[in-house]
């Protein structure tokens, strides 16, 4: 049969899940379950999608493909490249956040981070009145993935903007028809894919978040195999269904502030239909200046909740973007454990939230990722 190296990857696949270290229960089970379904069906993309003579691009993750603790604020892209020819990247600049370009030096792997060959942002190229803009990425280069991500802060109010890639001398041309050859090897790649991906995002994790104290987050610093405009501050945490940790951080300057929670599976937990992430422009600022989050899984009555959605464990991430200046420890976040009850007193500025309004800002979180998903 052509497709049996993937129908065994899959299965291989599914061992990678039945025995992962952190498999403890029957929600973690249904989870690595739902992880696999997202993982098989962003491989058959990815394989099929690897066109560097006909490259355009596509959605690297989103809500039912996640993979690497997926930022909930960003719309990812990706295409592949070859050094000995020259690509048209054309678009339309949106009005989101941030807008960024990367070129990685091949892929994640479990044992390496690529390099990044060039990172920038949209304040780097010439953008017409209309919002256009054109770059060349000229044969002779090295090159690899080119990864492109646009970052939303307001979700109701920014929209995305346009994006198109073509190898300079094929435009107007067309590929070949698909041959049988060519099937069985997108299968095999397929298949190779899945248990990359698979092995590299648990082993990432492991070595970037599970080695730090628990319920610590770092120092901000630039993210390993990130942009050179990002800076993160990552953790993880183990909390009692009564305590909770309150994270303070100066709202600052820089023009994307994001957090989020994610599952041991390292993928964000439901940003739709639960607050599992906030933006600055999502989060309530307090009059100092600082914004207070706090993560529990009892509703704490306050409009900056993380929801833990059950999870006992999981990871945290904070990403600073479209930066003009190193961050400091001074920047970065504070961590203070506390049980759920006694919120109210180490919050210095508790303004409680009710129910009615917790669910407008659930229902205002299904309407953005909706028209953004359409973008």
């Amino acid at each position: 049969m052509l497709t049996r190296p993937f129908a065994d990857a899959i299965g291989e696949a599914e061992k990678i899940i039945t025995t992962a270290p952190h498999v403890h229960g029957e929600q973690d089970l249904a989870e690595g379950y739902d992880y696999l379904a997202g993982s098989i069906r962003a491989s058959v993309q990815m394989a099929w999608a690897y066109q560097r003579d006909f490259p355009y691009f596509i959605r690297s993750t989103g809500p039912y493909t996640k993979l690497g603790l997926d930022n909930p604020d960003t719309l990812y892209f990706h295409a592949w490249l070859r050094d000995d020819a020259e690509y048209v990247v054309t678009g339309v600049r949106g009005t989101t956040a941030d807008l960024s370009f990367q070129i990685l030096d091949g892929d994640y792997s479990p044992v390496r981070v690529p390099d990044s060959l060039t990172a920038f942002d949209d304040r780097e190229i010439e953008i017409a009145p209309d919002g256009s803009y054109e770059m060349r990425l000229g044969a002779g280069l090295k090159k690899g993935m080119l990864v492109v991500r646009e970052v939303f802060s307001d979700w109701a109010a920014e929209r995305p903007g346009m994006l198109r890639i073509q190898r300079a001398d094929r435009i107007g041309a067309a590929p070949p028809p698909p041959t049988v050859d060519a099937m069985t090897k997108r299968y095999g790649v397929a298949g190779k894919i899945l248990i990359s991906r698979l092995h590299t995002f648990l082993a990432f994790a492991e070595r970037f978040y599970l080695g730090l104290p628990v319920n610590t987050l770092t120092a901000p610093r630039p993210t390993p195999g990130g942009l050179s405009t990002q800076y993160s501050s990552v953790g993880h945490y183990d909390l009692d269904d009564d305590q909770a940790i309150i994270v303070t951080v100066p709202a600052g300057d820089a023009p994307y502030l994001g957090v989020q929670l994610g599952s041991m599976w390292y993928v964000s937990l439901d940003y739709i239909n639960h607050q599992t992430s906030l933006t600055r422009d999502q989060a309530r600022t307090d009059p100092d200046g600082m914004i207070r989050y706090v993560i529990s899984e009892r509703d704490p009555g306050v409009a900056n909740w993380l929801e833990r959605t059950g999870h006992r464990r999981g990871y945290v991430q904070l990403r600073w973007q479209r930066l003009s200046r190193e961050l400091t420890a001074d920047d970065g976040p504070r961590v203070e454990i506390v049980a759920v009850d006694d919120l109210p007193k180490r919050l210095p500025y508790h303004t409680p939230i009710g129910p009615e309004a917790w669910r407008e800002r659930i229902a205002a979180r299904q309407a953005a990722v909706a028209a953004r998903m359409l973008g």
